[in-house]
C-alpha cells in the first residue's frame, strides 16, 4: 500500500523557505509605518480563553510598538473571506475592513486563487528565522502558502480516554472498529460538517485507503469514488456499533467531552494535543485522563494568519504577526495555563530555558513522539462532506 510519510515529503522538498529577505533597515522602516496604526484581526471568538491570549498579545503590541489591535471575534472564517472578496470586488483595494485573519485550509486556498492576499511576506518577518521548518509550515492544506500566511500555531488529531476504563487503546482504524464492536453503543464522533468530525473522517481515509498519493493533489471526479470507496465500507460497519447506533451524533466535541465525562462514552476527540491536559485543569474531564495517537500517526496541521490585499494597516499587521512569533508570545500560548497551543518554534533555535520550557509536556497531553500526518488538499473537504452527508445525513 502507498502510504504518506510523516507529512508530505515533495511539497517540504519543492518548497522549501527561503532566507529572510528584510533587512534590518527595512523591518525598521515598517515598523516606523506601522506606530499609529489600528489593525483589526478577525480572528475565531468562540473560546475565552484564546479571546484572552489575542487581547493580551495586542495590549503587548501597542506598549511595544504603538500598533492597536482590536479583535474582531468572529464565528466563521468563510463569511469574512467574502467579505474580502466582495470588497476587493466592488474596486476597494486599499482600504477594507480586515488587516488580519486567522485562517487555513479551504479558505486559504479561495483567499489565495482569487488573488486576495498581500504577496509574499511572512518569511520576511525577523521572528520567521525561528520557526521550526521540519513542521508543515510552508504548505496549508497540501496548498503551497509561499510568504502569503505566517504560523503561529499547531494542531494534532488527539484521542482522550482514562486508563481506568480503557486498559488497551487501538493501535489503527482496524483496532477502532474492534473496540466499538467489544464495546457497543460507546464510541461515536461528531457529525459532519464539523471541523472535528471531518478530521476524523480524513483520518481514516489516508490509512485505509489504497491510492493516498491522490489526497495530495487536487480532488477530481475520476478518482474520488475509488479513492474514497475503503471509507465508506468501514463506516458501514462502524456506525451501527457507534453511540445511538449513528442514529444521531454528538453535535460537536463539548457533547463528546460531557458524554464522555459522565461515562455514556469511552473516548472523546480534540484537535489540540493538549485539550485533555486543560480541560482536567478547567474540570471539565476528571484527573487521570490521557491522550493517545494512531501508531503510524495522526492528522496534523499548522494555522496561520494571513494579511488581504485590501488591507489598509499592513504594516501593523506584519509588526503583530512578528510579535505572535516571538518566544515571548509562543511560550506564553503554550502554557496550559494560559490557552495549551502548540508552539511552532525550533527548540534548538531558543535559550535553553526556553527550549525547556517549549518542550515540556504534561502528562495528560498527546505523547511528543506522535507521528504527524499532511492534511490532504483543501479540494477534498467539501466533496468528502458532501459524500457522507449523502450516505448518513439522515442519521443511517
Amino acid at each position: 500500500m502507498n502510504k504518506t510519510p510523516l507529512y508530505c515529503a515533495l511539497a517540504l522538498t519543492l518548497h522549501l523557505p527561503a532566507l529572510a529577505t528584510t533587512s534590518a533597515a527595512d523591518w525598521s522602516s515598517i515598523e516606523s509605518e506601522a506606530r499609529g496604526q489600528t489593525v483589526y484581526f478577525n480572528a475565531w471568538g468562540g473560546s475565552d480563553v484564546i479571546n484572552r491570549y489575542i487581547e493580551w498579545a495586542a495590549e503587548r503590541v501597542e506598549q511595544e510598538s504603538g500598533v492597536a489591535v482590536e479583535l474582531v471575534k468572529i464565528s466563521d472564517a468563510a463569511a469574512v473571506v467574502t467579505r474580502i472578496a466582495a470588497e476587493v470586488g466592488a474596486g476597494n483595494v486599499d482600504a477594507g475592513t480586515v488587516d488580519l485573519i486567522w485562517v487555513n485550509g479551504e479558505n486559504f486556498k479561495r483567499l489565495k486563487q482569487d488573488g486576495l492576499l498581500a504577496e509574499s511576506w511572512a518569511r520576511d518577518l525577523p521572528n520567521a528565522d525561528l520557526v521550526d521548518y521540519q513542521l508543515p509550515v510552508t504548505t496549508d492544506f497540501s496548498i503551497p502558502t509561499d510568504g502569503q500566511e505566517s504560523p503561529w500555531g499547531g494542531a494534532q488529531l488527539t484521542f482522550i480516554y482514562h486508563p481506568q476504563r480503557l486498559a488497551q487503546t487501538p493501535q489503527d482504524a482496524q483496532g477502532f472498529l474492534q473496540l466499538a464492536r467489544d464495546y457497543p453503543g460507546m464510541l461515536a464522533y461528531p457529525r459532519v460538517p464539523d471541523f472535528h468530525a471531518t478530521s476524523f473522517l480524513k483520518q481514516l481515509l489516508i490509512e485505509l485507503t489504497d491510492e493516498d498519493s491522490a489526497l495530495y493533489k487536487p480532488v477530481s471526479e475520476s478518482n474520488f469514488e475509488a479513492v474514497t470507496a475503503p471509507l465508506w465500507r468501514y463506516l458501514d460497519q462502524l456506525h451501527p456499533l457507534l453511540w445511538r447506533e449513528a442514529r444521531a451524533f454528538p453535535q460537536g466535541i463539548a457533547q463528546m467531552h460531557s458524554l464522555f465525562a459522565d461515562g455514556e462514552l469511552l473516548m472523546s476527540l480534540s484537535f489540540n494535543p493538549n485539550d485533555a491536559a486543560n480541560l482536567v485543569r478547567s474540570g471539565t474531564l476528571p484527573e487521570g485522563v490521557r491522550s493517545f495517537g494512531f501508531k503510524r500517526g495522526m492528522l496534523g496541521n499548522i494555522h496561520f494568519v494571513a494579511i488581504p490585499s485590501n488591507a489598509p494597516a499592513k504594516s501593523g499587521a506584519k509588526v503583530f504577526a512578528n510579535f505572535l512569533l516571538s518566544p515571548e508570545a509562543q511560550l506564553r500560548k503554550a502554557d496550559l495555563d494560559v490557552w495549551g497551543d502548540p508552539s511552532v518554534l525550533d527548540a534548538t533555535k531558543l535559550g535553553r530555558d526556553q527550549a525547556e520550557t517549549l518542550q515540556s509536556r504534561d502528562v495528560a497531553a498527546l505523547p511528543a513522539d506522535t507521528p504527524w500526518l499532511a492534511e490532504p488538499h483543501a479540494s477534498w473537504v467539501e466533496p468528502l462532506e458532501r459524500a457522507w452527508l449523502e450516505r448518513y445525513g439522515d442519521g443511517r
